[in-house]
């Protein structure tokens, strides 16, 4: 099983709509074999915590416009590490301190990327 057209469709555009914030290491993980609660992982760094809140405004946004909303959202208020759970596509935006140390890539690195372009 490989993740739905529609979960790749929202990763694009949370990815396009985070790298627009200014998220570096912008990495999307098909995790769609290993969870059933989701297709897809998105993760992506921002260096301080205003520019998380503006990458996950941004995502928010975005998505909102394709006609997803977040049926979870984690972590916003202390701006360190913000899980966006869109049921197909979950973003983690993380503090580039956190994203070091969770390593989520290594942890899920058994799963395929997904193109992002």
């Amino acid at each position: 099983m490989t993740a739905t057209d529609r979960a790749l469709e929202l990763t694009r555009a949370a990815a396009a709509a985070a790298i627009d914030k200014g998220a570096t290491d912008v990495v999307a993980l098909d995790v769609s074999e290993q969870l059933v609660i989701t297709d897809v992982f998105l993760v992506c760094s921002g260096s301080n915590q205003p520019q998380i809140r503006a990458v996950q405004d941004a995502v928010e946004e975005a998505l909102l416009k394709l006609g997803a909303k977040p049926v979870r959202r984690e972590g916003a208020r202390e701006g360190r590490w913000v899980l966006l759970d869109f049921a197909d596509v979950v973003v983690h935006v993380q503090h580039t301190e956190e994203r070091a140390f969770y390593s989520l890539e290594r942890l899920w690195g058994d799963c395929p990327t997904v193109p992002l372009s």
